[in-house]
């Protein structure tokens, strides 16, 4: 009888055992970065999180290097579900991201990365016009960024008369401001940015010092003058919201919960290879320039983040709205606090 008993069991326990591998669910996370760079290890550190507190029903599929999204189409991509989850770059893409690309020149005078965040996620929750553009995906994290400064192959930049006649790759709430300085302002993926530099196609680069040791900088530019400019945030992890809603509600629980560590985590990867981008420049011998101009080029800033903002009325957007809210914030206190009421 005990013999039969084991024969009835094991069969049972074998069943119980593949229906638990049953409830695994493989996601494939794309970026267009290597897997050392600073991004990618707060995305790995993310995944291997998500795996631990799900016990293993949730497991990645990953795919570094642009393998699988683009740059410029990686929010449609993930939409039509080339990846489940991935990089975005909403200042990168070739359309339907108006706001979201111009809101990023809203943020003069801004003090931190953690600031940068909390402001976006103030606007976002002000203003439906962000939750349009992201319709299709759901947002796992918000990125900041160090300050960037500007980077050139062979000539120094010391005032603002330097930027005259530069061909300078910017992000894209910067352009209006470089023509403005007559300077001649593309923007490009910034994986694009190494090649064009080596080949003279543009004279430098605005962008963090991180990328001097990141994106190997210091190999194809001499000079890094540090002027601040201002930046802000934008949605940069995101899922495809088919995806999203297949998922049972404590998994969705699980990615909700890790969003703040997701978040903190980009912050001191960002700021330690900030650190280390400096450190690897002067190693380098690159040429290090301060900027006594910094004053005026804030105010200079603004005034064309406010005409950028007006720009919106285009696509029946009130930017200058937007645009005040966020200097009001700014100018109110740091911490950010939203304090928002309605959406507007």
């Amino acid at each position: 009888m005990k013999y039969l008993l084991v024969f009835v069991l094991l069969p049972l326990c074998f069943a119980c055992s593949d229906a638990h591998k049953t409830d695994v669910r493989t996601l494939t996370y794309a970026s267009p970065y290597p897997p050392g760079h600073p991004f990618s290890q707060a995305d790995i550190a993310w995944m291997e999180s998500i795996e631990e507190a799900s016990e293993g029903r949730i497991v990645f599929d990953a795919f570094w290097s642009g393998s699988l999204l683009s740059s410029d189409m990686s929010m449609l991509e993930i939409r039509h579900g080339v990846a489940d989850i991935g990089l975005i770059t909403p200042i990168y893409a070739r359309g339907g991201t108006h706001v979201l690309r111009t809101q990023a020149g809203f943020y003069g005078g801004i003090n931190s990365i953690d600031d940068q965040v909390a402001l976006f996620k103030c606007l976002a929750a002000s203003f439906p016009s962000f939750r349009h553009e992201l319709e299709g995906l759901k947002v796992l994290a918000i990125q900041g960024g160090n300050f960037p400064a500007v980077i050139t192959r062979h000539t120094p930049l010391n005032s603002l008369e330097d930027f005259k006649g530069l061909r300078l790759r910017v992000q894209s709430e910067a352009v209006a401001l470089l023509k403005e300085l007559g300077a001649d302002p593309v923007n490009m993926p910034m994986g694009e940015v190494y090649p064009a530099l080596a080949k003279g196609i543009i004279d430098g680069v605005v962008a963090p010092a991180d990328t001097i040791h990141s994106m190997h900088f210091s190999e194809v530019a001499e000079h890094i003058t540090l002027v601040k400019f201002s930046r802000g945030a934008y949605p940069a992890r995101a899922m495809s919201e088919k995806v999203w809603q297949s998922l049972p509600a404590d998994i969705q629980r699980i990615f909700d919960d890790a969003q703040a560590t997701w978040e903190q985590n980009l912050k001191e990867r960002l700021q330690e290879a900030e650190k280390r981008g400096l450190d690897f420049g002067r190693e380098n011998q690159m040429t290090f320039h301060s900027f006594s101009q910094q004053q005026q080029f804030d105010q200079l800033y603004n005034q064309m983040a406010r005409k950028e903002a007006a720009g919106l009325n285009e696509f029946n957007v009130d930017g200058e709205a937007i645009f005040q809210k966020a200097q009001d914030l700014i100018q109110a206190e740091s911490p950010i606090q939203c304090n928002s009421g309605a959406p507007q």
